[in-house]
């Protein structure tokens, strides 16, 4: 089941959310774990009992680890069994056909034969209900959250449906009091709404629509330079609004139930640097590598060179995170590799000006990476850089032309603009200084009630839109969020 269905709009949400506000406090952490068990049972019934088990063995560990002092010895050896098992599942599911593949590769080139191993279906959702696993485990061990005895409220921890399948990637010690007592108001569930509605819009209307453009051009066997550039530039869209447009609708779905998510993209392609672009894209992922693999490989405490080493290694595990690919291995080196340079280099990843040299290189670099992200090998990839940076025929060609649309050239347009427009906003934004946020009611000084008519229409707009993206999504026959494979 995916948010983007009718299925989930028209049956499972208003079910849900009617049980869960006919029922008491006591019961709707429960109820929420139910529901997100058969959220995902929706897919595949077999591997809720894997996701199950893997709930149950980190609950455990936590309780270990807690029992065995912050930081000790025993708690170090709980904590390496918790994370070894952890990583052993997640690499058997996710890395098993990708190490027996790349095995028989270099065995069928010596002339032996290959093994045979049954494919294995890659479980969705996996990276993450690991990694929200591994960091509960870290922080029972660093002294950062106690380990907890409800298991109700953990179970519902590592399910709740509405960030289970692709992030944000959350933290116990972030949700635990919203846990144990969460504010439900008409104001909160409001902006969940809203929240819910514009990321439907960025996925159905925008992600959606480039998709095709995205998938045509990375197909074509002789792209020219335009094909190319096209594709590139489709997909840095595409991949932009499916992502976000997820993170905003389950950012979204927690607020109308109370919980309050952590932001994950903070306008990322208005970024000067390759540093300030991973603190605004995936930014629960970000800060996850930072503060549990990127701090643990020493960070910058042990001299200049180690700095860079950890950098680039965080940023290349975090590739492979992405996948079972050497595209994203390379994704991932391409990342690490710019992090160091910047660092190296002393630039300043916080700038307070504009500055459009600056945006522009840091926007190719982008997008460049995008390209051999989104290739599905090595082979794919090299065709399109190929015809990027040859600089030759800037034409598309006929095969191209006669399937683009005009819708599909408005909507890249379109997207171009809106992340000019709110990219530029947040940037300014925040140059100012902060304004208490207005909602679209407000009690005046002599106690009458005014509208703030901007607001007001700005709603409306978006909920004649959200309208018009769910007509569309009933033509579809199916809208899946890319971050899904990984």
């Amino acid at each position: 089941m995916v948010f983007s269905s009718n299925v989930f709009l028209f049956l499972f949400l208003p079910v849900f959310l009617g049980l869960y506000y006919i029922s008491g406090n006591r019961y709707r952490n429960l109820l929420l774990l139910v529901a997100s068990y058969i959220f995902y049972a929706w897919w595949r019934v077999d591997f809720l009992a894997l996701f199950a088990g893997v709930t149950l063995w980190n609950y455990w560990i936590g309780l270990k680890v807690g029992a065995a002092g912050v930081r000790t010895k025993p708690a170090q050896r709980w904590l390496l069994l918790g994370v070894g098992v952890d990583l052993c599942i997640l690499g058997y599911f996710k890395y098993a056909n990708f190490g027996v593949d790349s095995l028989n590769a270099i065995m069928t080139s010596m002339g032996l034969e290959p093994f045979i191993l049954t494919h294995v279906l890659l479980p969705i959702g996996i990276s993450f209900y690991i990694f929200e696993s591994i960091s509960y485990i870290i922080d029972v061990y660093r002294g950062d959250t106690p380990a907890t005895r409800n298991l109700i409220d953990f179970a519902a921890f590592v399910a709740i449906f509405p960030h289970l399948i692709a992030g944000p990637v959350l933290r116990f010690k972030d949700l635990v009091d919203q846990f144990n007592n969460r504010t439900h108001t008409l104001d909160k569930f409001s902006e969940g709404c809203t929240r819910f509605m514009q990321g439907f819009i960025k996925k159905v209307f925008i992600a959606d629509t480039l998709a095709v453009v995205a998938d045509h051009c990375f197909a074509l066997q002789n792209p020219t330079t335009g094909d190319a550039w096209l594709g590139a530039l489709a997909y840095t869209a595409q991949l932009y609004f499916d992502f976000s447009g997820y993170s905003d609708m389950a950012i979204g779905l927690g607020l109308m139930m109370g919980f309050r998510f952590m932001e994950n993209f903070k306008q990322p392609y208005i970024s000067q640097s390759i540093t300030e672009f991973w603190r605004r894209w995936h930014i629960s992922l970000s800060t996850w590598l930072r503060d549990y693999l990127y701090i643990t490989l020493g960070g910058n405490r042990k001299g200049t060179f180690n700095t860079y080493r950890n950098l680039f290694l965080t940023m290349l595990l975090g590739g492979l995170w992405h996948g079972a690919n050497f595209t994203y291995i390379i994704w991932g080196a391409w990342h690490g590799l710019w992090l160091a340079i910047e660092r190296a280099l002393g630039l300043d990843t916080n700038p307070q000006r504009f500055n459009p040299v600056k945006w522009a290189f840091t926007f190719l670099l982008v997008v460049v990476g995008w390209v051999i992200f989104r290739a599905e090998n090595l082979h794919v990839a090299a065709r399109m850089y190929g015809a990027m940076f040859s600089f030759g025929d800037w034409q598309l060609s006929e095969i191209n032309s006669a399937q683009l649309t005009g819708l599909q050239v408005a909507t890249l347009i379109v997207a171009y603009l809106t992340l000019a427009f709110f990219g530029l906003r947040d940037f300014y934004r925040n140059a100012t200084p902060a304004q208490a946020p207005r909602t679209p009611v407000q009690i005046n000084t002599d106690g009458s009630i005014g509208l703030d008519w901007t607001r007001v229409m700005t709603r409306a707009l978006v909920l004649l839109l959200f309208v018009a993206s769910v007509l569309k999504l009933s033509a579809q026959s199916y809208s899946p969020f890319l971050y899904f494979q990984f």
